[in-house]
């Protein structure tokens, strides 16, 4: 994992495609503004899991409880 130190309205760059933005910092909380192609997915971790679980669960299903 990379460790990097940025400040407010500083950036990542990730590739030639992707840039992170430092908005907002307020205490704990930090506001990043992420610049992607659109063909690019960008989600939360969490949504990311959620999208991932319920593919994993749809590509289970048995095809005969499926109605014709």
């Amino acid at each position: 994992m990379l460790v990097l130190t940025r400040k407010l309205n500083q950036s990542i760059v990730i590739g030639d495609d992707i840039e992170i933005v430092v908005l907002e910092v307020r205490g704990e909380q930090v506001r990043i503004g992420i610049k992607a192609p659109k063909n690019v997915a960008v989600h939360r971790k969490e949504v990311y899991e959620q999208i991932r679980e319920e593919n994993i669960s749809a590509s289970q299903v048995d095809p005969s409880d499926i109605p014709e």
